[in-house]
């Protein structure tokens, strides 16, 4: 077998066989294959795709190259939500305690955020002596006692991922459907979890930017979960705009409190509430959201929920007081105000532009090596289908250093799209693949 004969096949847009991918894909994590030839191999895929039942064998010898996590010790519905990427999501803040609140766990691997969007593992971050699990058996205890599991991308894990990743952003191959979905799936599958769910962002601020090319990912990502025994739903949900009104990582730390007390953003509870919704219904306890609906507002309400959260930080080393003491966080040592250049109603609110307006000051990060400042920020005051006046304050930026913060202020006035009439604001939750 020759790995030019593989390239040639499958640049002719023939499915390689499984005896093929185990040779591609062993001798490439062995060294064996050099990254020229891997590299026009991955091309080949960008322009000819792969048939289903490639690519799910291609997801699960990705998924086989390193460690798999086992929860033999839980005895609770493990329930593992991914997203694809957005400004101000800070879903699994608040979906982890609340699943757990409900009788089900999250056993999940998060990210750092790079670009425009957040990563789940900076928000905790800002919080002081948070710890992320490092090993299986740290994750089992954290899970077990608390029923929300949340580890750090490990190089044992699915190994050959990060491989090709490195190799695909080089060779503008990183926007590849099936590329991206193998990759996603390939990690998700090395946890075990009774259900994937898989909150895809669609628009501005997102990876996949119209509705079309979300729905073929998320049938994609669902087609190899469900191929390979694992439950999986897509959610696809709106980045037309940020999610919530604070996008940084101390500060969307307690946006995410907030939530766990009763005081939710609408669009934060709706894109919440659905995938727990999901959850529920997956695991056979509802039948209609209504159902739902009352079930999670019962456990919010009650506190459960906010106190498997402080169970939570306490377990992860951090003070369960920050829930009620957000001074323990890190704060910003200044403030400006932003007000609005036009009058009307907000028709969007370009969430690229947020995100980018919260990077140049320190929320995020332009390169891998940039340090995050866990205290900057933003504030929004006004969403889409609010009405503006002139000289209304619109957003707020809590900043450390004023290099970058005529930038930053720029960006967010450039953010705000306002229009004449009534304008009127769709769904957060666009559309529910199974």
């Amino acid at each position: 077998m020759r790995v030019v004969d593989l390239i040639d096949k499958k640049k002719r847009g023939n499915s390689l066989s499984n005896e093929e991918i185990d040779y591609l894909l062993d001798n490439y994590l062995l060294g064996n294959i050099s990254d020229y030839q891997m590299s026009a191999y991955l091309m080949a895929v960008y322009f000819k795709g792969m048939e289903a039942d490639e690519l799910s064998y291609f997801t699960l010898k990705m998924k086989d190259s390193g460690d798999t996590i086992a929860f033999t010790e839980i005895d609770r519905y493990l329930v593992d939500k991914h997203s694809t990427g957005g400004v101000g999501d800070k879903v699994t803040v608040i979906l982890g305690p609340l699943l757990s609140a409900l009788g089900m766990a999250t056993t999940k691997l998060s990210g750092k955020g790079l670009g425009h969007t957040g990563g789940t593992i900076d928000k905790f971050e800002s919080i002081k002596n948070f710890k992320f699990s490092n090993t299986r058996e740290e994750l089992v205890k954290i899970a077990n006692s608390t029923g929300v599991g949340l580890m750090g991308y490990s190089d044992k894990i699915v190994p050959l991922d990060k491989k090709l990743y490195a190799l695909r952003d080089v060779t503008a191959t990183v926007d590849s459907i099936p590329l991206i979905a193998s990759s996603i799936m390939s990690k998700k599958l090395a946890i075990q979890s009774d259900l994937i769910i898989l909150d895809v962002k669609v628009g501005d601020g997102a990876f996949m930017k119209t509705i079309e090319d979300a729905r073929k990912l998320s049938k994609t990502m669902v087609g190899i979960g469900n191929s390979l025994g694992r439950k999986t739903v897509a959610i696809l949900t709106n980045m037309d705009e940020p999610l919530g009104t604070e996008v940084g990582n101390s500060n969307e730390i307690i946006e995410g409190i907030e939530a766990l007390k009763g005081n939710w953003n609408d669009d934060v509870k709706e894109v919440v509430y659905n995938i727990a919704y999901i959850a529920l219904k997956e695991k056979g306890q509802v039948t209609s959201f209504e159902e739902a609906e009352n079930i999670i507002d019962e456990v919010v309400a009650s506190g459960k929920a906010l106190e498997t959260f402080k169970n939570f930080l306490k377990e992860s080393g951090a003070d369960e007081n920050i829930v009620n003491d957000y001074s323990l966080l890190p704060t910003p040592q200044n403030t400006i105000s932003v007000y609005s250049e036009k009058e009307g109603y907000v028709s969007k609110i370009k969430a690229e532009d947020i995100g980018k307006s919260a990077m140049v000051i320190g929320a995020g990060r332009a390169t891998k090596e940039d340090e995050i400042d866990h205290a900057v920020g933003l504030t929004l005051y006004k969403k889409v289908g609010d009405k503006i006046s002139l000289g209304e304050k619109i957003a707020e930026i809590h900043y450390n250093d004023d290099k970058n913060i005529k930038s930053s202020k720029d960006l967010l006035l450039k953010s705000y799209i306002i229009e004449n009439g009534n304008i009127e604001k769709k769904s957060n939750v666009l559309e529910i693949i199974y």
